[in-house]
């Protein structure tokens, strides 16, 4: 189908908003804040406070991912089967709220690791219905604007939750428990939230109904445009491997263990301050020129962590990273939305999501191995280069969407 560049909007992105995009926005803060408050400190409970093992921790991490990547795909593919969205967002954040109240009750691991599995299953569950459910929302002239909130307000809730964590430990003189029955609230605020005041457009007239999203030929429907998105992101994702090579790099660098949280914290606080004026912006112009600028980012962040001296160099780039995430994540969701069409939205989001993930798994190990293997440096300045290709992949792309080309 043609995707061409939007039309220019008027007056303030963030007053034209419909109230259905602030309500996601502010479920997603509060959820993040909640299962942030938990994530950062689950890993030291289970070996401080229950004996695990990094292994332990390490398959349970890893379990829980996996299962979220896989989970996204089918939910996605529902949503389109049944037509509606908004249900299966519900029940996505119904189980990660229902499964907090767990982690402080839990008598052993294997209840821990339940819990976790139910709320992975219940993010799977949610996102691509969630991502779907903005596009239907917004008006396309105001999309880069919908998902750059979005992105914005979930990140905010990524840095409030650790720094919650942290404050509540003090507070509690470090009783897990009691951070975790903290916890509780903003899950179960969020719920509330997405049940009362956020409500599913009318489906349009004439849209067709989609009776096996995930065959042969609807997936082939989807459309050389979105496939070619889907392989731009999965090249650009071996780019931006996990953030975790990142608090390595600082701590390596000298920065103590005290405040190695605060370099997850420096980076979200960049990318949510960016995420939404680059989505607004990307309604007035080329949503692929931002993006090559976001990988420039990319690519000054890697040289600067790889090359800088002193941590304070290390420092810079984390902020340049914060920056080009904000110029990519929100551009990428919004080229998704703009390239599906609409009675595929959720299995579009569904197969992105998996396809991005499996790259993301794929850049951690290839990132590890050059680490333990050349040093940290070469990690770093391998991203460089994957960002360097991305760019030449986004050029091409970018001739095809000014033709309005689709096929």
């Amino acid at each position: 189908m043609p995707v061409r560049d939007p039309p220019l909007p008027e007056g303030p992105s963030w007053r034209r908003l419909p109230a259905g995009i602030w309500a996601l926005g502010f479920v997603s803060l509060l959820m993040d804040v909640s299962s942030e408050m938990i994530h950062a400190l689950l890993p030291v409970y289970l070996v401080v406070g229950l004996g695990a093992t990094a292994l332990t921790v390490g398959v349970i991490e890893g379990i829980a991912e996996a299962t979220a990547a896989i989970t996204k795909v089918f939910s996605g593919a529902l949503s389109d089967r049944i037509g509606r969205r908004k249900e299966l967002a519900a029940i996505g954040y119904g189980l990660a709220a229902v499964t907090k109240p767990i982690f402080p009750l839990a008598p052993s691991i294997g209840w821990l690791v339940a819990a976790r599995f139910i709320d992975r299953v219940g993010k799977g569950i949610r996102g691509a219905p969630r991502d779907a459910l903005v596009a239907d929302i917004a008006p396309p002239e105001l999309r880069g604007a919908a998902f750059g909130l979005r992105q914005s307000l979930d990140t905010i809730g990524a840095f409030i939750g650790p720094l919650l964590a942290i404050g509540l430990m003090w507070v509690f003189a470090d009783d897990f428990a009691s951070v975790f029955w903290m916890a509780v609230i903003p899950a179960f605020a969020a719920l509330a939230l997405i049940l009362f005041f956020v409500h599913e457009p009318p489906r349009p007239a004439g849209l067709r109904t989609v009776r096996n999203p995930l065959s042969r030929r609807e997936l082939a429907g989807l459309g050389a445009i979105y496939w070619w998105v889907v392989a731009v992101a999965a090249v650009f994702t071996l780019a931006r491997f996990s953030e975790a090579f990142l608090i390595l790099r600082a701590e390596g660098a000298g920065l103590s263990l005290m405040f190695v949280p605060l370099v997850l914290v420096v980076l979200n606080i960049a990318y949510a301050l960016s995420a939404y004026p680059v989505g607004a912006l990307s309604d007035r112009m080329n949503r692929i020129a931002i993006l090559i600028v976001g990988l420039a980012l990319l690519i000054a962040a890697d040289l600067t962590i790889a090359l800088a001296p002193g941590l304070w160099g290390i420092i810079a780039g984390v902020v340049l990273w914060g920056l080009h995430m904000g110029f990519t994540q929100g551009i990428l969701a919004t080229l998704i939305a703009d390239s599906a069409p609409p009675e595929l939205r959720g299995t579009a989001f569904g197969m992105f999501n998996l396809v991005t993930g499996m790259a993301l798994l794929a850049a951690s190990v290839i990132a590890g191995v050059l680490w333990d293997t050349f040093g940290a440096e070469w990690s770093f300045l391998a991203g460089a280069a994957f960002a360097v290709l991305t760019i030449t992949a986004l050029i091409p792309l970018h001739s095809r969407l000014s033709k309005g080309d689709g096929k």
